[in-house]
């Protein structure tokens, strides 16, 4: 099975700053308009942030959730390609989206999603704290139990 990489944030770096989504809007809509970013912040507590994008479901629900078939899912990168003629902006994808990834252009209409820049997100490249990277689930498990083990050894040597 192909892993598609996609942005993945360290919400211990991200700082809230949202340059990501103004990075983002200018590579795609060429204006710094965060409301046009295929990329959101959102804060959590006060003083943690987060970077929501796509996360390029093995089976995404945006896709099936489209009543008009306007996503379909590439299978050579794995970004969800969006037909913009039959795209009327109904929000079901929005809806299905269990990562809120998803944002719909508020002049026309359309639904709006990261699609890598093909390959090279801008965010990534421009996060001033480098909180963003490329990665995939693989490697994002990998990175889960090894801070479980760290944890485990920390309170195993607290307790002794």
């Amino acid at each position: 099975m192909v892993r598609h990489s996609f942005v993945s944030v360290d919400p211990d770096k991200c700082v809230g700053c949202r340059i990501c989504e103004y990075v983002c809007s200018l590579e795609k809509d060429k204006v710094f308009n965060p409301v046009k970013s295929r990329i959101r912040t959102v804060r959590i507590y006060p003083n943690i942030n987060a970077s929501l994008t796509c996360r390029l479901c093995e089976d995404p629900a945006c896709v099936i959730a489209c009543p008009r078939k306007a996503l379909e899912k590439s299978l050579e990168t794995g970004t969800i390609l969006i037909d913009e003629d039959k795209c009327n902006g109904c929000g079901w994808c929005i809806e299905a989206c269990d990562f809120g990834s998803i944002t719909l252009d508020p002049e026309n209409k359309i639904v709006k999603i990261c699609d890598l820049c093909d390959g090279e997100p801008k965010c990534v490249e421009w996060c001033p704290e480098e909180a963003l990277e490329l990665t995939n689930r693989d490697i994002l498990a990998q990175k889960a139990r090894l801070d479980a083990v760290k944890k485990l050894l920390k309170a195993s040597l607290e307790g002794a």
